[in-house]
């Protein structure tokens, strides 16, 4: 059978630019997306073909088996949203006070709906079987994707795929990055103890004020001095936090940041360099200190064969214009590299973004919107991943 893909596609455009909206307008924060998770169960019910499985109760698998035998192929998708207050005009804005979809996750979960509902039509001629991987708390580590793996969503499958849309990127651009294409993303807390007073007399006191400035200070050196500079990562203080008053001096003080690098060798060794710092500072001050630290996601790794493969579908089904090598990995984190300890990936990066109509504000940002035409691209790679893998006409 002979399936005339462009009409399905364009058949399919109204759907999944209803489904982003709907779910744009109702964010769910990670690990609470039990109605988003609703919402997508009752658009796939409605295609047929499909089997439906909850490994937790805000996510939603999904398995279309086809008529011949053969691997089982991955497309993912994460639904869950952030802890922002949108600030944008548009007509189907969240309506959920300080939750914003404001990374795209509502685009991503809209275009593999839509990959979806094509690809349900498509089972007579499909020698192997897909699963459709809508996951929840792709923000907020240890992230929904290692507890899906743990739960063995990946049993059986061969490979997977998944997209993520770009507002630096113009819309109709792929980027591609072979190997280690995002960071590890680990944080961590100081909490650093001295003895409080009166800010008159700060001689009677161990002032973890001036420790913590210290502290702050020396640990630059870490990625200036102590780590090989064509391995530097990024070391990020972000909070400091301490005391009420003018003039008394604080008890302790709380710092907390992010270590971000692309090289595991060096996410062991970072905190030890900081240990030793830290340590050394305190001492010498008489104050005492407890770091911290919460692992978060593994370098995100698209493996060579995937690429290929995601090379070939880019090709065909956008041209090879559409393509755009990456040649430096993001420090931003990405909890598909769960999946990619798994089994073999490849994650893309699809431009979203649009001068025109204001599409230029980065994700996690209240202002943030994308380019709706770039659903319509994710909907035909996502599709494309099967044509090449599973159906003799590609």
């Amino acid at each position: 059978m002979t399936f005339n893909f462009d009409a399905m596609l364009a058949e399919v455009k109204t759907d999944v630019l209803r489904w982003r909206r709907h779910i744009h307008a109702h964010p769910e924060l990670s690990f609470q997306e039990h109605k988003t998770a609703a919402y997508i169960t009752e658009q796939l019910e409605s295609f047929g073909g499909l089997t439906l499985t909850h490994l937790t109760p805000n996510s939603v698998i999904a398995d279309l088996k086809g008529a011949h035998p053969g691997p089982i192929y991955a497309l993912r998708a994460d639904i869950d949203a952030l802890p922002i207050q949108e600030e944008n005009d548009e007509p189907f804005c969240s309506t959920v006070p300080g939750v914003m979809h404001a990374c795209g996750h509502d685009a991503h979960t809209a275009m593999l709906l839509g990959a979806a509902k094509v690809l349900t039509q498509c089972r007579s001629e499909l020698h192997g079987s897909v699963r459709f991987i809508f996951q929840h708390a792709e923000e907020v580590p240890p992230g929904g994707a290692q507890e899906l793996v743990d739960l063995g969503v990946l049993d059986g499958v061969a490979k997977i795929f998944g997209l993520h849309v770009m507002p630096n990127s113009p819309t109709g651009e792929v980027g591609l990055k072979e190997g280690v294409f995002c960071a590890s993303t680990d944080n961590f807390d100081i909490t650093i103890t001295g003895k409080g007073g009166h800010g008159s007399m700060p001689h009677l006191c161990i002032d973890p004020v001036v420790i913590g400035a210290e502290i702050v200070t020396a640990l630059q050196n870490v990625v200036a001095r102590r780590i090989d500079p064509l391995q530097v990562p990024v070391l990020t203080i972000a909070t400091f936090q301490s005391g009420e008053s003018y003039n008394v001096i604080p008890e302790r003080v709380k710092l907390a940041g992010t270590l971000r690098t692309h090289h595991s060798n060096v996410r062991e060794q970072v905190p030890q360099v900081m240990e030793q710092i830290i340590s050394g500072i305190t001492a010498a001050h008489g104050a005492t200190y407890e770091l911290r630290w919460t692992r978060g996601y593994v370098n995100g790794d698209n493996h060579p064969e995937a690429c290929a493969i995601a090379r070939q579908v880019i090709e065909k089904t956008l041209g090879p214009q559409a393509l755009h090598e990456v040649t430096q990995p993001l420090f931003g984190g990405e909890d598909f590299s769960s999946y990619q300890q798994k089994v073999p990936g490849c994650f893309l990066f699809i431009g979203s973004g649009n001068e025109k109509i204001g599409a230029t504000y980065g994700v996690h940002n209240p202002r943030f919107r994308l380019d709706e035409e770039a659903l319509q691209i994710g909907v035909a790679l996502h599709v494309g991943f099967i044509r090449q893998l599973l159906m003799n006409d590609a």
